[in-house]
């Protein structure tokens, strides 16, 4: 093996050199072996250009010396065919003058022996190798904390839509739909969201590298924060079944609990709404309602259409519709603006609710055409085994019973005709909104329709 004149590099700029890697190694968080590779293929891929693509080049790094040292190792032969593997007799014998074919030629270099040029090169392959692998580590770490809360720092705004916030050793982005309406924030700010989405974009890109997604505007940022300011959600006392969510506006959280001596509600809220505050000016006065989960249907949707009080509910569990009655003064609450209250809770419930008052369902059921429509869809059922088919007649097929009288007394517990024979005059007219006048009513339509068979 034919060797040219050792030429390492040592002395104070080596030196000097490793302590700038160890320090720029702590700056970026990288272990000094990663920088060290990293320089080490900067300077490979910057002899390459010279020597060729193919070219086997050796670098060795040694801090304690300290040392550095550039081999090329070439094959001789008569005639080159290759110029980045081999080199010929004549221009072998120019490194080490008894070179001889068929031997392996070490060729060292001084490692910064570049023109201006060629360290300019050296310069920008590392640093460029270093931002991605920086990159790389920053998208390692933020990509498994998808779903979490994270706190930082108000950075800057983007066209007043975006902002940036920093999170220490990356920058989060914080885009106009992820935000809370209205919201506004300035410098010294510091932010809390969750992290949305981590994904590795392209140099050119507008923000090259890891994008980190935040948002303050997600159902699962109100639920990292129920679990931070609760200990009963913390410890899976409490169960949040799901969350819906009108950013600004209203967030309904489905609550369970696992244990019989914890109201769910009550572990949310706190005496006189103190745990639940904290969370709520985060959310900049955002309606927080905290549904009490229930597996049957009609209660679980009376819950859901929090804060109104429901009258009463008629859910038919296989076409997933349901009427809900609401007091009169109750229905503008339990629409909310837009109707936003009715559409979080069909969202929470997985029904399609109609919601209507009182009066308004006593008004269209004198209608026939009304009646009939929501009757076919929303009439009560039997339950199975209950009794022979035909035993069971809704209130419904008595006429001149308006809507109104029919919901209170379904309210009262009286669901079909039979009920309703069943109840002697004074215990008719004691039903709560019946009334005397009203029970009179109710008796004289009984007797004109309603036959009795003598036993």
């Amino acid at each position: 093996m034919a060797k040219s004149k050792k030429k390492q590099q040592t002395g104070p700029d080596i030196r000097a050199f490793f302590d700038s890697m160890d320090a720029l190694a702590s700056e970026k968080g990288l272990g000094k072996d990663e920088i060290m590779e990293i320089f080490r293929g900067s300077l490979i891929t910057s002899y390459q250009r010279k020597y060729g693509p193919d070219a086997r080049i050796e670098v060795t790094l040694d801090p304690e010396t300290p040392a550095i040292g550039v081999s090329v190792h070439k094959q001789i032969v008569a005639e080159v065919e290759d110029p980045s593997l081999e080199i010929s007799v004549e221009e072998a014998k120019k490194h080490k003058e008894d070179a001889a074919a068929g031997e392996e030629l070490i060729i060292e270099e001084e490692p910064f022996a570049f023109s201006r040029i060629g360290a300019t090169n050296v310069r920008h392959i590392f640093f460029q190798r270093l931002k991605e692998q920086e990159r790389e580590i920053i998208y390692n770490e933020f990509s498994h904390k998808e779903g979490e809360l994270i706190t930082g720092q108000f950075l800057r705004w983007r066209d007043r839509e975006v902002v940036y916030v920093d999170l220490g050793r990356a920058e989060g982005v914080l885009p106009r739909r992820e935000q809370i309406p209205r919201e506004r924030f300035h410098p010294g700010d510091r932010i809390k969201a969750v992290i949305k989405s981590v994904e590795l974009r392209r140099e050119k890109s507008r923000d090259p590298g890891p994008y980190i997604l935040l948002s303050r505007a997600a159902p699962e940022f109100v639920r990292r924060l129920f679990e931070q300011e609760i200990p009963e959600i913390y410890d899976g006392v409490v169960e949040i079944m799901d969350i819906v969510r009108d950013a600004g506006f209203r967030s309904k959280l489905l609550v369970r609990s696992n244990r019989s001596d914890v109201d769910p509600v009550g572990a949310c809220v706190g005496i006189k709404g103190v745990r639940i505050q904290s969370i709520v000016r985060e959310l900049g006065n955002e309606r927080i309602d905290i549904v009490n989960y229930s597996p049957e249907p009609a209660e679980l949707i009376a819950n859901a259409i929090s804060p109104a009080r429901v009258a009463e509910v008629r859910a038919d569990s296989g076409t997933k519709e349901a009427l809900v009655l609401v007091p009169d003064d109750q229905l503008r609450l339990a629409q909310g603006p837009d109707n936003k209250n009715v559409k979080l809770a069909a969202r929470l419930t997985g029904f399609r609710l109609i919601v209507k008052s009182l009066t308004q369902f006593g008004e269209e059921m004198s209608s026939p055409e009304a009646r009939a429509q929501l009757e076919q869809l929303f009439s009560p059922k039997t339950e199975e085994g209950s009794g022979e088919e035909g035993d069971y007649t809704p209130l419904t097929e008595l006429p001149g019973l308006s809507g109104r009288v029919i919901s209170l007394l379904e309210q009262s517990g009286v669901k079909s005709v039979e009920d309703l024979v069943e109840l002697e005059p004074e215990e008719l007219e004691a039903l709560e909104g019946i009334g005397k006048t009203t029970a009179t009513q109710i008796l004289k339509i009984l007797e004109d329709v309603v036959s009795f068979e003598e036993v």
